[in-house]
């Protein structure tokens, strides 16, 4: 049985719900996050929000949140010519990929996060890739999961469990899976409350505009992190 694990966690809608779902299952969580010269490096002070009020709305989640981690990445912003870490304007490339797709990010962040659940013999590693509703990056796959586990498990001789709670659901089902999870929680109208919390604290849009508020929460509105977002809420809006 596992029973512990490291959620990386950016302080977005996905690794929010991750997060919760962690709690949900395992005794303790640790978290980690990657300082990599992001564009919305805002998303670093969201999550210290977001794991502060998981902690005073969720007491019966509290006490099973232990150490957070924050790496210094910079080496990936340096190597990296996108629009994530480029004052660029976001477009498409001639791959097919859109270019805020950072080459060996999702690789370099769970080799990392692997070498820190080993020092802290945790057990599972949580991500929140997703193949259904994404932007088409490589390294979100499950195929690129499956195969990450098993190097990890090899290479470190420990045998590592990569978990993709949102792997086969798109963002309406990512807000409804934050709402049972609430639910389940013990606290008084908890989904509506880890709804809010990802409202009202959770970070997404690409460009870190944290001063327009939509109904789903800050964001420009139009960068593809904020349109994934939106379009999620509008369908689980109209299911409630």
């Amino acid at each position: 049985m596992h029973t512990t694990a490291l959620v990386l966690f950016s302080g977005g809608q996905d690794s929010t719900t991750c997060l919760a779902l962690a709690l949900s299952k395992y005794q303790r969580v640790e978290t980690i996050a990657f300082d990599y010269g992001q564009r919305h490096r805002v998303e670093l002070e969201a999550r210290l929000k977001v794991l502060s009020e998981i902690q005073r709305q969720f007491p019966q989640w509290a006490h099973k949140l232990g150490e957070d981690h924050l790496l210094d990445l910079a080496v990936l912003g340096k190597v990296s010519d996108t629009s994530l870490t480029r004052d660029t304007a976001f477009k498409m490339e001639q791959s097919g990929l859109p270019n805020t797709f950072v080459p060996g990010r999702n690789l370099l962040f769970l080799t990392l996060a692997a070498a820190v659940a080993y020092r802290r013999d945790l057990q599972v590693i949580v991500t929140g890739v997703c193949e259904t509703d994404f932007s088409g990056y490589p390294d979100c796959r499950d195929d690129t999961m499956k195969a990450m586990q098993l190097a990890l498990s090899l290479g470190m001789d420990k045998r590592f469990l990569i978990d993709t709670p949102l792997m086969w659901i798109d963002k309406a089902d990512t807000w409804a899976l934050a709402h049972e999870l609430g639910e389940k929680s013990g606290s008084p109208d908890g989904g509506n409350a880890l709804v809010e919390l990802i409202i009202e604290h959770t970070h997404t849009c690409y460009l870190g505009d944290r001063e327009h508020r939509q109904a789903w929460g800050y964001g420009c509105g139009t960068c593809p992190a904020c349109e994934l977002r939106a379009r999620g809420y509008e369908r689980f809006s109209s299911t409630r």
